[in-house]
């Protein structure tokens, strides 16, 4: 598996999933654009792709804002040549804990909101740069399933089930013009909650029991699935979810 050559650009870059896609992406070979709002959290995940001898680069953006996605989108591709990779794992903003006959309306929609957006602007922004110039791969984190008992999650499903609606019709119309477009689903990552989130504890020991391996993902493996599926080695993969929960999802 290489990503040599190749150009990546990752929203929420300097976030927990974010940046360990990013890691994996610069550990292939690629070089990797690190995107958000916080300076200071992309400028230390850019220092540890360094540290370890990889290539990245900052910029401070708004990934719901139209202008600034479009213009750092055509820059990555003007002056690194290509754009090769593009992954949006911002936050939506989604509120957890509220069960949704007590939610207020716009709790419920502001991930849908933000996750339709964001996702069609950065995708958009992507493709206009992948097709036509060699192809590149759209990967896209969340995906569809079955809804969780025990948990309220408020619009996230909503969102992500959206997200996957999008995804559909995107890889179909992109196919033909060798832009890939493919969803990671993860089931929840345990180390990217917080230390000092409440409840976090509880909320690991139910994600491990979930699964089938009796503990959940790694960040590092969501990475490395992340860096395998912007590769040629998964060229024929396009149009699908790929599961890596650790058996917490059951696909049929």
């Amino acid at each position: 598996m290489s990503l040599n050559g190749k150009n990546a650009v990752v929203y929420g870059g300097g976030g927990t999933i974010g940046g360990a896609c990013a890691e994996a992406f610069a550990r292939a070979g690629a070089r990797v654009f690190l995107a958000g709002r916080t300076a200071a959290r992309l400028e230390a995940v850019a220092a540890r792709i360094e540290a370890a001898g990889g290539r990245a680069e900052t910029a401070v953006l708004d990934a719901t804002d139209e202008q600034q996605v479009d213009e750092h989108a055509d820059e990555v591709a003007r002056s690194a040549g290509s754009l090769d990779i593009s992954m949006n794992v911002i936050q939506h903003g989604d509120v957890q804990g509220t069960p949704m006959a007590e939610m207020a309306v716009e709790d419920y929609l502001q991930p849908v909101a933000t996750a339709v957006r964001t996702s069609f602007l950065t995708w958009r922004a992507a493709a206009r740069n992948m097709a036509g110039s060699g192809g590149g791969v759209i990967l896209v984190f969340g995906g569809s399933g079955p809804a969780m008992r025990g948990y309220s999650l408020g619009g996230l499903q909503v969102a992500f089930e959206a997200m996957e609606s999008m995804r559909r019709q995107l890889s179909t119309e992109l196919g033909p013009q060798g832009v890939r477009v493919v969803t990671l689903r993860s089931g929840g990552i345990a180390e990217s909650f917080p230390a000092g989130f409440d409840g976090r504890e509880q909320l690991v020991a139910s994600l491990d029991a979930m699964t089938l391996r009796g503990r959940a993902a790694t960040l590092w493996e969501v990475g490395e699935t992340a860096a395998f599926c912007a590769s040629d080695a998964a060229a024929a993969m396009t149009g699908a979810t790929i599961n890596v929960s650790a058996g917490a999802l059951i696909d049929y």
